[in-house]
């Protein structure tokens, strides 16, 4: 049987968003798992107090994000208890101090996998990169920089070795992009110089495990304590 959280009528607002939210939130709260069928149309409609209609279009849009799963005659079912499109929008508006310190998680463990893992053409496509990347004064437009940038960082999550690692890495390329650029519109904060980078690839290079993920700190690090002063 589906068991049902006390759900609030939604705001007129927007209906389909606000929709969208609540039965997130059913799933989140684990009112209604993976695997079960939700409240048919019109009784979710009555639940949410919107049209149909409205309830419909919520159901396409998780659908769309593979959250429900429709069944044709059957009904509508619990896919994922997790939306992937929230997930990056609760990324991109987390703080720049949190963003930074996902960003050193993922890239130490990526650093400290590609030492172990890389070939001589790995250390020689990375070195390339870093030339491409220089510093920031290097390019006319700060896109540019930006792109070499993340392009560098996605090039050392594919040495690790790791798909699951290099796939969360790319899922999270959004939100990284946007993070970058906020540092960099921000003078005061400390921009990771190229000679920081390239004691990356040094302990690549040597197989350094260790120092690979600690190069990697070293480069977030300033920027990190930087942020943590502001609060």
């Amino acid at each position: 049987m589906t068991r049902n959280a006390t759900l609030t009528q939604a705001p007129r607002r927007s209906l389909v968003d606000s929709a969208i939210e609540q039965i997130r939130t059913q799933i989140e709260s684990g009112a209604w798992r993976v695997g079960e069928r939700i409240p048919k149309e019109q009784e979710l409609a009555d639940l949410l107090g919107v049209s149909r209609n409205t309830t419909r279009e919520a159901i396409r849009v998780l659908s769309h994000a593979e959250v429900l799963e429709v069944r044709q005659g059957d009904g509508t079912y619990v896919r994922l208890n997790v939306d992937p499109t929230e997930v990056m929008r609760r990324v991109s508006r987390s703080s720049l101090h949190d963003h930074f310190e996902l960003r050193a998680m993922l890239e130490a463990e990526a650093a400290r996998r590609a030492a172990t893992q890389r070939s001589d053409a790995d250390v020689i496509k990375l070195r390339k990169l870093l030339k491409v990347r220089g510093n920031q004064e290097d390019h006319s437009r700060l896109e540019k920089f930006v792109d070499a940038d993340i392009a560098f960082h996605s090039a050392l999550a594919s040495v690790s070795g790791n798909t699951a690692l290099i796939e969360l890495y790319r899922y999270f390329s959004p939100a990284i992009r946007s993070g970058v650029w906020s540092v960099l519109d921000e003078v005061d904060l400390p921009e990771p110089a190229l000679e920081a980078h390239e004691a990356i690839v040094d302990a690549i290079e040597r197989k350094d495990a260790e120092g690979a993920a600690l190069a990697v700190r070293e480069v977030v690090g300033p920027l990190i304590k930087a942020l943590a002063d502001r609060s």
